[in-house]
């Protein structure tokens, strides 16, 4: 067993703790894209068109279509009225139908056997504490002593942000956070108009086993996610399908993985 520090409020070393056997799962880049798709896939709301929009209309081709001196299209009946003659009920007409409008049957939700989605979560936390990968996602550690990040649990009371912010830089964990908080990219087009007008960088993400006001504070540092360790799932550790997020764990979330990730570690991590 590797053993790895646990550090205080004040970063100073309180004793060690031994790494679970979670933390030395393969690394499997492959299935947790394939659970982050699947994973992602929940969060999407089917939407669609009514099937008659645009076709409620009495229109018609004129028969024989020929001879007229106009387009062919189908013409709405009738006499002395705005509507009437006027071109209705296909695609790429005023007032006309959609050319391929979206469907709400169709099947946007991907599913991922039990199994695979428990090896892709433990291969995910793995990551995490390779350092090699986790720089390579882009999180500065140049400043943190040792990964992965343990920390007592005192952590899980904080409940203003900035003696959290405070804890981060006691942790060397300033650095990384300013490169989230600095990365904020305005979107145009369709995420614009959907209400998605800025993203930002993914910071830190705290894993505890009891949320005592923590998440309060983490909410209010941009990049900054909060998760309970029994709903660790790839969504949090590998956001993007990338794995080797930078990750500050709990002293007690260490030691409350669940025993079922624990098994199919043993069976299938090969």
């Amino acid at each position: 067993m590797t053993k790895v520090p646990i550090y205080d409020l004040n970063s100073s070393k309180i004793g060690k703790i031994d790494l679970p056997e979670v933390f030395f799962t393969p690394f499997r880049p492959d299935i947790i894209h394939k659970a982050h798709l699947a994973l992602s896939s929940h969060k999407i709301q089917p939407q669609g068109r009514d099937p008659m929009a645009g076709k409620k209309t009495s229109a018609s081709t004129y028969n024989p279509p020929t001879g007229r001196g106009i387009s062919r299209v189908p013409r709405v009946k009738g006499e002395r009225n705005p509507r009437s003659g006027q071109a209705a009920g296909i695609a790429s007409v005023v007032k006309g139908r959609q050319a391929h409008p979206p469907r709400s049957e169709k099947r946007i939700r991907k599913e991922i056997n039990k199994k695979e989605r428990w090896l892709a979560t433990a291969s995910s936390i793995a990551s995490s504490a390779n350092r090699e990968l986790v720089a390579l996602r882009g999180h500065k550690i140049s400043k943190i002593p040792t990964i992965p990040l343990v920390i007592s649990d005192g952590v899980q009371s904080i409940e203003k942000a900035k003696d959290l912010r405070n804890l981060f830089e006691k942790l060397g964990l300033d650095e990384d956070l300013d490169r989230a908080a600095g990365k904020k990219k305005t979107r145009s087009g369709k995420p614009r108009i959907r209400g998605r007008t800025k993203r930002t960088a993914k910071g830190p993400l705290i894993v505890v086993a009891e949320d005592r006001g923590v998440g309060r504070a983490a909410r209010n540092l941009p990049g900054v996610d909060l998760a309970l360790a029994k709903d660790l799932s790839v969504l949090h550790l590998a956001p993007g399908s990338h794995p080797g997020r930078l990750v500050l764990w709990s002293e007690s979330a260490l030691k409350s993985f669940n025993k079922t990730l624990m098994e199919v570690v043993r069976k299938f991590a090969i």
